[in-house]
């Protein structure tokens, strides 16, 4: 093991050269599947990308993301709080007015985010022509079965 690497429960991998790829899953400890399932559900990722730029008030978001609810943007909002990707800023005025923007841990996980954007753009074309390809094929097999 490298100088310098983890094993404590909250660093789930090493540097080792024979990491097992599910160890993440199976460690005890371990909760990267649970930030997994939180930070790339559709919700976050679309608050988190909202959130790039500016900070914004939670009227905006709402506005912003098409078909979310009231109550799904405020859990939303509190678990990427709770996780210390969103700060939430209550300024004293009547009637209150609350802002949400990212911290510097969110905005590292929105340029993240956004690499995998740029590879499904990049890559689209591609996967649309396998699906096509594999719905004809499966198609096919049916056809013969029956």
């Amino acid at each position: 093991m490298e100088e310098g690497t983890l094993k404590s429960p909250t660093h789930c991998t090493g540097t080792e050269d024979d990491y097992e790829v599910m160890q993440w899953d199976t460690r005890q400890g371990c909760e990267v599947r649970q930030i997994l399932d939180r930070v790339a559900d559709k919700w976050s990722l679309l608050v988190i990308a909202l959130l790039d730029r500016r900070s914004l008030r939670f009227s905006e978001l709402r506005r912003q993301i098409d078909g979310i609810s009231q109550r799904m943007l405020t859990v939303t909002l509190r678990q990427l709080e709770r996780d210390g990707l969103v700060k939430r800023t209550v300024h004293p005025v009547v009637p209150p007015r609350v802002d949400y923007e990212l911290t510097p841990l969110g905005a590292t996980l929105h340029d993240t985010i956004r690499s995998l954007v740029i590879w499904t753009e990049e890559h689209q074309n591609e996967i649309a022509a396998s699906r096509t390809d594999y719905d004809r094929r499966m198609a096919h097999e049916a056809a013969q079965a029956s």
